[in-house]
């Protein structure tokens, strides 16, 4: 069995990014070489318009159009409970003015007609935990499955959590030792500082913070030091990647490796076809149903086929194999695809329950290797 491998291709008109699990494209990011990225990046926005109806609000970040923020994005401080017990929101126009200013993070790049999506709730990544200074709550990653583990980490989190906010101990933190996740700490709570002091100075609407390329970016969430090898194409990027991971990793600069030879590394290593693959609208699977995925601005529809399957035993367990084959499917293509936000699986219909329950079962499961938190 192959371990993990990171592929960086720098080379032409993209930057491109691709995660190898045993042998099988997991994950891949593109970015076209021109494109700044925005998901990340920390702005002092000024409100221009609130939506009571909507319990929204629109900002002006200095984009080319304002982003919109949900009520529901902004800092829970003022969150009560009611008599009832229940949590209790103030109405967005309780807690926004029009010319009020506020510090605000990208979420969602712009899209189509769309503004970026934005949110007040900060996150700052490093490589052991995530800083979230508006929010007073200290966790694990579930992907850390480890009990004793689990409150290891939880307990050194807490021992060294800034005096302010709460933060999420990351995946790559297992097994890491007490100083590098309290540097890790320092550095998020000190770089904060600095945000809060540029925000200070600065009149909105204005760029604070910028937050890592994507090659860097893959590389802090992605790599980790039992991976086989992180290689690159290109020699500019490498002794750029050299620097980064010296600086902040060095546990996995051994890993990086240039190879700039022929074939190309996506073409060797099969990463071309699963982009192919991952761009057609009809994918098909190994029975001969197939799913087709649709993307809009509002939403991500995927629709379930028999197609040529027909099945070897009655109607309802033909539907059922091909309603779980799809699931495995579906699962990969997301995170291939990087599909987030709301989305819509019509699968082929099933008549009795138990059916039905194996399904859903069998989705929650095969989104759990996720990163990206889902909600079914």
């Amino acid at each position: 069995m192959m371990g993990s491998i990171l592929l960086i291709s720098a080379v032409g008109p993209e930057r491109r990014v691709a995660l190898i699990e045993d042998g099988v494209t997991t994950e891949i990011m593109r970015e076209s070489a021109g494109h700044e990225r925005l998901v990340g990046n920390i702005y002092k926005g000024r409100v221009v318009r609130v939506l009571p109806g909507m319990q929204s609000a629109f900002v002006e970040v200095g984009l080319d159009r304002a982003a919109f923020l949900y009520a529901g994005d902004l800092p829970r401080d003022d969150v009560d409970l009611g008599d009832d017990g229940t949590r209790k929101v103030a109405p967005i126009a309780e807690r926004l003015t029009e010319g009020q200013d506020l510090l605000v993070q990208v979420a969602k790049e712009p899209l189509g007609t769309k503004g970026a999506r934005i949110t007040s709730q900060i996150t700052l990544p490093g490589r052991f935990v995530v800083y979230m200074p508006t929010v007073d709550h200290i966790g694990v990653s579930r992907r850390i499955e480890d009990e004793g583990e689990r409150e290891r980490l939880r307990v050194l989190a807490e021992r060294h959590a800034p005096t302010r906010g709460g933060l999420i101990v990351r995946t790559a933190a297992e097994g890491c030792d007490e100083a590098s996740l309290a540097e890790d700490l320092r550095f998020l709570s000190a770089l904060w500082d600095d945000i809060l002091a540029r925000g200070a100075k600065s009149k909105a609407p204005a760029l604070l913070h910028k937050d890592l390329d994507i090659t860097l970016m893959a590389t802090r969430d992605l790599l980790r030091p039992d991976f086989e090898a992180l290689i690159v194409d290109s020699a500019v990027e490498h002794d750029r990647l050299a620097q980064f991971l010296d600086t902040f990793m060095p546990a996995c600069r051994p890993l990086l490796a240039l190879d700039d030879g022929d074939p190309p590394i996506f073409t060797r290593y099969g990463v071309e076809h699963d982009i192919s693959r991952a761009l057609e609208r009809k994918v098909w699977l190994k029975s001969g149903g197939s799913i087709v995925i649709d993307q809009t601005e509002a939403l991500t529809a995927i629709d379930v086929n028999t197609g040529r399957y027909v099945g070897k035993t009655n109607f309802e367990d033909t539907v059922l194999k091909i309603n779980l084959e799809a699931v495995r499917e579906i699962a990969y293509q997301l995170r291939l695809r990087n599909i987030g936000g709301i989305i819509v699986i019509d699968f082929i219909d099933m008549a009795h329950e138990k059916s039905q329950k194996a399904v859903h079962e069998a989705l929650v499961t095969a989104l759990e290797g996720d990163k990206v938190r889902t909600r079914i």
